[in-house]
């Protein structure tokens, strides 16, 4: 399952600590665009997910998985489907 804090990691390990907002807060229901990330980190940050968890995400998942909180919920639904 994954945590916030591990998708914390990733999103650094793929795009680095943004630099418009500190991904130490409350960034649950924070869009990746507020946050700092470009649509190019976003694909890295889920192609990385995506390996790290044995799912596959499409690019259209991607798009319209705008948050961490969605993430999460994106993520974990299909790894216990799994």
């Amino acid at each position: 399952m994954l945590s916030l804090e591990g998708l914390v990691s990733t999103i650094r390990r793929c795009a680095g600590d943004s630099d418009v907002a500190g991904l130490d807060g409350g960034i649950l229901d924070v869009s990746y665009q507020d946050l700092g990330y470009d649509s190019v980190a976003v694909l890295e940050i889920f192609a990385e997910l995506g390996s790290e968890h044995g799912i596959e995400i499409s690019d259209e998942e991607v798009f319209e998985t705008r948050t961490p909180r969605a993430t999460l919920d994106l993520v974990n639904s299909r790894t216990e489907a799994a």
